[in-house]
Parts: structure tokens; C-alpha cells; sequence
């Protein structure tokens, strides 16, 4: 029997929010490929009836537990019912595959086999939404304790809603917890762990606020305190309803609460451009559809960096940095817009050196328009130390006035409040722009968070000290202004500690670490408890020794190839030669390992490794795709494509190799044993498709002024060049009003 190639992709994560559902279908994932491949690898006909009867037990097993799950939750019973039915049947018939499979026939055994992932899959989504449904529904207790809350009117009964509101926020606290922890988008834990932090540390505002208000319900500022605090509070939960519902069938809302959340950054606007620009440069042109995500991405990225140019803190020659270079991408964009105008409607001849010139000039504005961003929003963020200290300080002379507040500390009360403010405008605004520039949507989401958080509570510490000066021998009124000075201090030190994280991440010294695909030591690790040290004994580092050698073989092979590319085409900006040489340099990095030394101290770390070792397969894998549609059909065109198809599936094995749980040094070993076989498995066909590639390119199958796509609609073509020029117009008015 010949051999049937790597196995299909049989599942796409992707739509898998949680990492519970993730693991739970990951072993499965894993014996069904297995089972599939086995096809072609002449597996005897008893093995794969052995496995075919061992899946259908455990679909049986799995089967059972989603009906119970069914039988105590009515709200999903009839979908769940028939989901296990299907998955059921599903099951039943990979085992008639296999029986097919053992006697000679082994036709549909992918489709079968899809069908009982797809089975599978439906019933943990379905469980999952009852998991959402206690979330939503321990949300929805607290918010009408909340609204109880809000309208008592004495202390008695305040006492009893509190009780009971504090019961409340224990339990969603902890759904919250585990919810956040559950998820796999790093976006949507870092906005749950942000509306947790404003529902606990808003708890104990809310009492003593609550407090004030009744004992003083004549005073304006308290009320306003109050106030401020439950608005606060049903943001936080509105962010929580919304990140939970985000991604289940049918539940696709976008509240406006939530899209303040979702707002982009001037630095993401820059990348997005600089993708578009070099998809352009790989096909030689843009067609309408593109030119218009270029205008698209333009008008965002000018509308960002507005909150540079626009801040009263940034300096004169910051500012006209970053007008200037903005300016210069509109223009670039502009001729490259021109020149794939002309190609579309005259068929202009050269005009690959002009669409060259473009994109560079384009990517090299890009690069220097980050640069300045990152230098502004670092300048400004040296001024948050004394800023910070001095807003401390306002605010302990604040409390301190407000208590013993005449005639004449009355004048200095404000004038203290008055200094507060422009020192709160600064400090927020210094927030504002370090969004801009964080590389991690959790720094992101904490930026936004702190901004937000400091411009809504910022305000109330002097709000609070209104109340005591007009009560100064008021208890409830103290202990209020005590609290919301407490929390203006977290606020600040959330803000300087954001600004170090920031910065650390945006440093660009030249003796900083140039191998950055590890995480820092201690931080964004893949778990949360320290990893016990696992030593192997000595024939199994020497196996592993044998594999990380024949990896190192490899990874010199790669680069061989990958060198013999940039002295030909002298390109050294081409993202197939970055991809794949920064693929074997995490090779390399995985073959010291082996070794015991180099970066990768600990299994953990070769395991992380693996991780990005995979993610940037596919990313080599999405531009080598470009890149294939540039190769005319033929001989060497269907040689590349064959190479490049079996890469998904070799990076899914990978990740799948990695997620699988251990325990024990036994476990251990053989997951570092097999992690390396399939990332030098993986390593292999991405040598032969950098090969093919530059085969291709060497032959002069892609002449670049061929390259151009001419097949795009013309309609719309004027609109999208006047919305170009229209921002750079916008832009130099800019600079001419600065």
C-alpha cells in the first residue's frame, strides 16, 4: 500500500474559546489523526479495529456525561440531547470504518472522522454555555443587589443589602476567576481580570460612600461619590457579560461599553499598514478591495497619532516628527495607489520599480514613524515619577485641609484641588499614549483600564474632601475621603508600574537580548505553578542528544538555504529569509538544549519554545502562500505546493505534542522525546519549501513586473486615491496649524 502523506487537518482550534474545551478535544484530536495516518503506514487490520472500538467506548463514555448535563440544565436539554445523539452515531461509525479498514477497505475515514469532531465539539460548546449561564446569572444577582442598594434609605436595612451583596460578589468572583483563567484569548482575560480589579477595589467605596450619603442625604458631593461608584461598578459588569458571551452561537452584540474597550492603537494601526504594504510588494500591486483597506488603515492610523500631536505635553519637535512622517506615508501610499491605478487601466510596463519604490519608501516612513511614537510616549513617561509623587502628596494636604477647613483653607483647598486636576489631566494622558505603543494586548487593556479608572475616580478624592470641609467633624465623611485617597493611590502606582512594563517591552538598547521568542524569565508563562526540575538519566539525554543533533543538521541546512536567497536576490527585508532563519535560530536554540546549555534552562522553557517554534511555521506558511500565487503553473509551481500543503498539518501535531499534560520524569522525557521528533519533522518540510521557493525565484519564474494582479475591478478607483490624498492634505494642514 502506498503511502497516504500526512494526515488531513481535522479540526480548527480556532473556534475554541476556552482552554478547558481545548484539552478536553486535543488527546482525541491526537488519536484520530493517528488513526487516519495509520491508513498509510501499514498498521495491521487488528490495531485499527482495536482503536476504532476503544474511540466509540470513550464517544459512549463522553456521551453519557453531556446527557447529564442535559438532564440538569433545561435550558440546553433538547440541543444537547441532539448533539450526543449525533456524536453518538458518530462514534459508531468510526468503529464500522476501522472494521471496514481491517478487511481491505478503508474509504471514509476522514469524513467520519470529522464528523465526530464536529459531533464532539458541539457538546462541549453547548456545556460550556451552561458554565456562561451561572456566570451571567451570579452577574445578574449582584446587579439587583446593587439597585437594591441604591435605594435604601436607612442604615438598617443597608446593612442587611450589604450582606448580602458581599455573598454575592464572593461567588462571582470566583466564576470570574476560573472564567479568566478558562479563556484563551489573552484580550478577553486581561478585560476580566480589569473589571474584577474595578468590582474589588470599588467594594469598600461603595460601603463608605454609601455611609456618607446617609448620614449627610443633603450633600451633593457625597451623593455624587455614590453615584460615581455604582456607575463604575456596572461598567465593570457589563464588561464581564460582554467578554463572557463574546464568541457563543448567537450571541455576537457589541456593546458601546464594550467598544472602548476594543479601541486600537497607533502602533497596531502601523502594523496593519506595514502588512498591507508588503502584501502589495509580494503581488506586485493592490487591487480596489486593498486600496481601500490602505485608505482605511491610513485614516485610523492618522486618527491615532492625533493623540500625539494633539497632547499639550508633547513637545514641538515630537510633534513635527510625527506630522512630517505621517505625511511622508500618505504619500508613499499615494504613488502606490497611482502606480496600480495606471497598471489596472493602461497597462503600464516598468512600473514594478515604482510599486518597489513605493512600498519601501512606505515601509521605511513606517518604521520611523514607530520610532517617534516610541520616543514621545517614553519622554512623557519619565514625567510620571515626580508627577505621580507630587500628585501624593496634593492629596495627603487635601485630607489634611479638608478636616479643619476655614475661611482661609477654604482658598487653599481649591487652589490645592485646582493643581490635582491639572497634575490628574497629565497622568492620564501619559496613560493615553503608552497604549499606543504596548505590544501586548494585556498592556493594552491595563492601559485603557487605568486611564479610564484614574479619569472617572481621579476626580472624586477632592469631590470626597468637599463633603468632610462640609462636615468637618463628620466620622463617615473621613473615613470616606480616606478610602478614595487610598484608591488614587493604587490608581498611581497601577499607572508606574504599567510605564515600567511599557518601556521594558519597547527598549530598543543595542545590548538588549536579540533571541526574544521566550517569554521573560517569570512572566506569560503557559502555567501558573512552579514546574519541579526533571533530571534524565543518561541513556535518555543520549537520545535526546542523537534527535537535537539531527535537528542542529537541519537548522544548518536552513540557513544554508536561506543564505544562498539573500546573496541572490539581495533582499535582506524578504519575510520568507526572516521567517525562516529566525526558524532556525529557535532550532538551534532547541538543539543546545540538548546539550545542556544555551537560553532553554528548563523542559518548560523547550516546551514554550516549541510553541512560537510553530506559530512562526505558520506565518512562514501565510507568505509562502502569497507567494505561490506569483509562480506560473507547472513542474516546479505543483512541487512547491505539495511541500507547502503538508506544513498545517505538521505544525498542528507540534502544537498538539506540546499541550499534552504530564507527569512524572517518565511522562516528562518522553513529551521533550517527541516534542523534538515532530519539531524536526516540521523542520524538514519547511527546508524543502524555502528551497522550492528560492528555486523559483532563481529560475526567473517571477519576473516582477509580471507580478502585478490584473484581474480587479476598476469601479471606485478615483474614491480611494482622493481618500489618500485627502489625509496627507489633512496632514500637512496639521502641521502648518501646529
Amino acid at each position: 500500500m502506498a503511502a497516504a502523506g500526512p494526515p488531513p487537518t481535522l479540526v480548527d482550534l480556532t473556534q475554541i474559546k476556552t482552554i478547558s474545551i481545548e484539552r478536553t478535544l486535543l488527546p482525541l484530536v491526537k488519536q484520530i489523526s493517528s488513526l487516519v495516518s495509520s491508513r498509510g503506514e501499514g498498521a495491521s487490520g487488528a490495531a485499527v479495529q482495536r482503536v476504532g472500538a476503544a474511540v466509540c467506548c470513550a464517544v459512549e463514555r463522553f456521551v453519557a456525561v453531556g446527557e447529564n448535563i442535559a438532564d440538569d440544565n433545561p435550558d440546553v436539554r433538547h440541543s444537547m440531547v441532539l448533539a450526543c445523539k449525533e456524536a453518538r452515531a458518530a462514534g459508531r461509525a468510526i468503529e464500522r470504518v476501522c472494521v471496514g479498514a481491517a478487511a481491505g477497505d478503508g474509504g471514509g475515514m476522514v469524513p467520519a472522522a470529522r464528523a465526530l469532531l464536529a459531533a464532539v465539539t458541539r457538546v462541549l460548546l453547548l456545556a460550556d454555555m451552561v458554565v456562561v449561564r451561572q456566570l451571567l446569572l451570579a452577574k445578574d444577582k449582584v446587579a439587583r443587589t446593587l439597585d437594591r442598594l441604591e435605594s435604601v434609605s436607612n442604615f438598617a436595612e443597608f446593612v442587611r443589602a450589604f450582606t448580602e451583596f458581599g455573598g454575592g460578589m464572593v461567588e462571582l468572583a470566583r466564576l470570574t476567576a476560573e472564567r479568566r483563567a478558562d479563556l484563551r484569548d489573552e484580550r478577553r482575560r486581561a478585560q476580566v481580570a480589569a473589571a474584577r480589579n474595578v468590582l474589588e477595589r470599588s467594594t469598600l467605596m461603595l460601603l463608605t460612600s454609601s455611609k456618607t450619603c446617609m448620614r449627610h442625604p443633603s450633600s451633593a458631593s457625597a451623593r455624587e461619590n455614590r453615584d460615581t461608584v455604582f456607575c463604575q461598578m456596572r461598567r465593570a459588569m457589563d464588561l464581564i457579560h460582554y467578554v463572557v458571551r463574546d464568541g457563543l452561537p448567537g450571541h455576537d452584540e457589541h456593546s458601546a461599553e464594550a467598544a472602548q474597550w476594543e479601541a486600537g492603537t497607533a502602533l497596531g494601526a502601523l502594523r496593519g499598514l506595514g502588512g498591507q504594504v508588503r502584501a502589495a510588494r509580494a503581488r506586485g500591486g493592490a487591487d480596489v478591495t486593498r486600496r481601500r483597506a490602505l485608505a482605511s488603515t491610513l485614516r485610523a492610523l492618522v486618527e491615532r497619532t492625533h493623540d500625539f500631536t494633539d497632547s499639550a505635553y508633547t513637545t514641538h519637535d515630537h510633534r513635527q516628527r510625527i506630522l512630517a512622517l505621517a505625511e511622508r506615508i500618505a504619500y508613499e501610499l499615494e504613488r502606490l495607489v497611482a502606480v496600480a491605478v495606471s497598471v489596472e487601466e493602461q497597462g503600464t510596463c516598468g512600473s514594478g520599480a515604482a510599486i518597489e519604490s513605493a512600498c519601501a519608501g512606505a515601509g521605511s516612513a513606517s518604521v520611523e514613524l514607530e520610532r517617534a511614537l516610541v520616543s514621545a510616549a517614553r519622554d512623557h513617561a519619565r514625567d510620571l515619577p515626580p508627577l505621580a509623587n507630587e500628585a501624593r502628596r496634593l492629596a495627603t494636604d487635601l485630607a489634611r485641609l479638608a478636616s479643619s477647613c476655614g475661611e482661609r483653607e477654604s482658598e487653599r483647598l481649591h487652589s490645592i484641588a485646582s493643581r490635582l486636576h491639572e497634575q490628574l489631566d497629565h497622568i492620564i494622558e501619559i496613560c493615553k499614549l503608552l497604549r499606543h505603543i504596548a505590544m501586548s494586548e494585556t498592556l493594552q487593556v491595563s492601559a485603557k483600564f487605568a486611564e479610564i479608572n484614574l479619569r472617572i475616580y481621579g476626580p472624586q478624592v477632592v469631590t470626597a474632601a468637599k463633603t468632610l470641609a462640609e462636615h468637618p467633624g463628620s466620622a463617615a465623611a473621613r473615613e470616606n475621603l480616606d478610602v478614595f485617597v487610598d484608591m488614587w493611590t493604587w490608581l498611581l502606582n497601577d499607572a508606574a508600574r504599567l510605564a515600567r512594563d511599557i518601556l521594558d517591552l519597547t527598549d530598543d538598547r543595542p545590548d538588549k537580548q536579540q533571541y526574544s521568542s521566550l517569554p521573560r524569565p517569570g512572566k506569560h508563562g503557559t502555567t501558573s505553578k512552579p514546574l519541579k526540575a526533571v533530571r534524565l538519566d543518561s541513556d535518555e539525554q543520549a537520545k535526546i542528544a542523537k534527535s537535537g543533533l539531527e535537528m542542529k543538521m537541519m537548522s544548518s541546512e536552513m540557513d544554508a538555504e536561506t543564505d544562498k536567497w539573500q546573496g541572490a536576490a539581495a533582499d535582506e527585508n524578504n519575510d520568507i529569509v526572516k521567517r525562516a532563519k529566525n526558524m532556525s535560530s529557535m532550532a538551534f536554540a532547541m538543539y543546545q538544549f540538548t546539550k545542556g546549555e544555551g537560553r532553554l534552562n528548563t523542559t518548560q522553557d523547550l516546551f514554550t519554545q516549541a510553541e512560537y517554534f510553530a506559530e512562526e511555521a505558520n506565518r512562514l506558511y501565510k507568505i509562502v502562500r502569497q507567494f505561490s500565487y506569483q509562480v506560473p503553473a507547472g513542474t516546479m509551481k505543483k512541487e512547491l505546493l505539495e511541500h507547502l500543503d503538508r506544513v498545517p498539518t505538521y505544525v498542528q501535531q507540534l502544537q498538539f505534542t506540546v499541550k499534552e499534560p504530564t507527569v512524572g520524569r517518565a511522562a516528562t522525557f518522553s513529551k521533550v522525546d517527541n516534542v523534538i521528533q515532530e519539531t524536526k519533522h516540521l523542520m524538514n518540510v519547511i527546508s524543502k519549501v524555502v528551497t522550492t521557493c528560492f528555486d523559483c525565484a532563481n529560475k526567473g519564474l517571477i519576473p516582477l513586473d509580471k507580478a502585478i494582479n490584473k484581474t480587479s475591478a476598476r469601479a471606485g478607483d478615483d474614491s480611494v486615491c482622493l481618500t489618500v490624498l485627502h489625509f496627507r492634505i489633512q496632514s500637512i494642514s496639521m502641521r502648518l496649524c501646529s
